[in-house]
């Protein structure tokens, strides 16, 4: 395989997404990071290439719908050929800030939460491992969490639980598909200092995408269609 890997990140604007697409600049990856906003997008790309002098490329993309993402991987096909040798699922977001209560959580938010967060992630893996497929070689990473653990299920935030729970399982399900060196598996990076975790998380930004790029590089020995969190099993 010629040339650096790409690898695209969603949600790649701010917290972990944009903190691990700078470390895979750092590697030697060329990024495409991707977001909802092309002034975001183009605010991220300028502080991605003050950090790094890498090779950052931008693409707006909505996750949660169809014909964006369609249209981002036409473009991959159009610019690289539709190569993606990493696909990172960031993009996520909490819609029940407001009133976390279970049972007065509504089921539109519900809904809402799990396409953004886990329909999300196959909309993006679908194209990307058939790709990876073709070429014998990829990683997917999808960014979970503990909270989606049927495990460690907790009361509060079901919105948020039950997409995460959903990304694992569909984690599991594409991890039937693929082929060759191609790894998909989740990451859970712990409850982190960032917009979405706030100020009293117990993790570092370095803390939380560390696990992350782990995944993101494992060798050719390494496993797939698992739950991980700082490179160790976690309980589903």
């Amino acid at each position: 395989m010629s040339g650096a890997r790409i690898a695209v990140v969603t949600g790649a604007t701010r917290g972990l997404g944009f903190a691990t697409g700078v470390e895979l600049a750092r590697r030697g990856y060329r990024v495409v990071a991707t977001g909802r906003t092309s002034g975001d997008l183009e605010a991220a790309s300028q502080r991605m290439q003050a950090a790094t002098g890498g090779s950052i490329e931008t693409h707006v993309l909505d996750v949660a719908d169809d014909t964006s993402v369609a249209a981002f991987y036409r473009w991959l096909d159009d610019t690289h050929g539709g190569r993606v040798d990493v696909l990172i699922n960031n993009a996520g977001a909490i819609f029940e800030s407001e009133d976390p209560a279970t049972l007065r959580v509504p089921a539109s938010v519900v809904l809402r939460t799990i396409d953004n967060n886990a329909v999300s992630a196959f909309r993006m893996s679908q194209p990307a491992v058939s790709r990876m497929n073709e070429r014998g070689y990829g990683r997917v990473v999808n960014l979970s969490s503990g909270m989606g653990s049927l495990a460690e299920m907790g009361s509060g935030h079901p919105a948020y639980r039950v997409s995460k729970a959903a990304i694992n399982a569909i984690t599991v399900v594409l991890g039937h598909e693929v082929r060759g060196d191609v790894k998909i598996n989740a990451v859970c990076p712990g409850w982190v200092r960032t917009d979405m975790g706030g100020p009293g998380a117990t993790r570092s930004v370095p803390e939380g995408i560390a696990g992350i790029l782990w995944a993101a590089t494992l060798p050719a020995d390494g496993p797939s269609g698992g739950f991980f969190r700082d490179g160790e099993p976690v309980p589903w």
